[in-house]
């Protein structure tokens, strides 16, 4: 009798094992980005992404330096590039910091010492520096100038490690990267439904979501995020899903190691 009821616990217990460990994969499965690329070291193509250079906008801050052969001839330029103006966000840790440059007017103009008011909103930066170079020509020789956002600013919210918002070094930034910035997602994110949330430069409010398990997200256009996008990590179910699985896992890991106690213990007693 004592032999066939531990042959029966015998038996449970590699099945209790397989079930344990194909929860555990299941689990780790949903926190994989780029589920469906191949898990071998074959060369993937994963298409064209959409990169679109942002325009200036009015409140917009720039860094704007010009410089040139004669020594000290833009130093009152880019000094102003040292001026504090407007609070901003640690790039590296979200805390409050300051943006400094030159701010961009209601009416889209930089007023810029010596040159005068210069007029870039609705410009990229690669035009906005061939409009100053221009109106610095007038004065200096053969000027070098460039200009940058100082306050190129994203938000990441949700269930993430570090939610904040975010003042980023450059200009091509995708999804991945302000995820990145902000610690990564949490075990709770939900990775399928990535809320992305942009107002254009005409006013407008526009949203998507992005499935970040699939390859092809790389192709979305809002891949590549832009100046003051929104980006939300929505949690699995509240968290209902990965608390009921580690729930049950936890249920589980114990029923195994009584089972595999008992099953000792009728061995021992033989």
């Amino acid at each position: 009798m004592i032999k066939k009821s531990n042959l029966k616990m015998g038996m449970c217990f590699p099945f209790l094992i397989i079930v344990i460990l194909l929860n555990a994969c299941t689990t780790a499965k949903k926190l994989k980005y780029f589920q469906d690329l191949p898990e071998n070291n074959q060369l993937t193509n994963l298409g064209d992404s959409h990169f679109t250079e942002p325009v200036v906008q009015p409140d917009d801050i720039l860094s704007i330096n010009v410089n040139t052969t004669e020594a000290d001839a833009g130093q009152i330029i880019n000094a102003r590039n040292g001026v504090n103006l407007v609070a901003g966000i640690n790039s590296s840790t979200g805390s409050v910091g300051v943006s400094s440059g030159y701010l961009v007017d209601k009416d889209g103009f930089v007023e810029i010492p010596i040159l005068g008011k210069v007029q870039l909103a609705g410009l990229t930066t690669t035009k906005a520096k061939e409009v100053v170079r221009t109106a610095a020509k007038k004065y200096f020789k053969d000027p070098i100038v460039d200009v940058r956002f100082s306050n190129f600013k994203v938000t990441v919210l949700g269930e993430v490690n570090r939610p904040a918002s975010y003042v980023l070094p450059n200009q091509q930034v995708t999804v991945l990267d302000a995820i990145g910035y902000a610690g990564d997602m949490t075990i709770y994110g939900k990775r399928t439904n990535v809320l992305i949330m942009r107002k254009t430069s005409d006013g407008k409010n526009q949203s998507i979501t992005l499935d970040m398990t699939k390859k092809d997200v790389v192709n979305s256009p809002f891949y590549y995020l832009k100046q003051n996008d929104v980006v939300y990590v929505e949690p699995r179910r509240a968290r209902q899903d990965t608390n009921t699985e580690n729930t049950v896992l936890k249920y589980i890991t114990v029923a195994a190691t009584v089972l595999t106690a008992i099953v000792l213990l009728h061995r021992y007693s033989l």
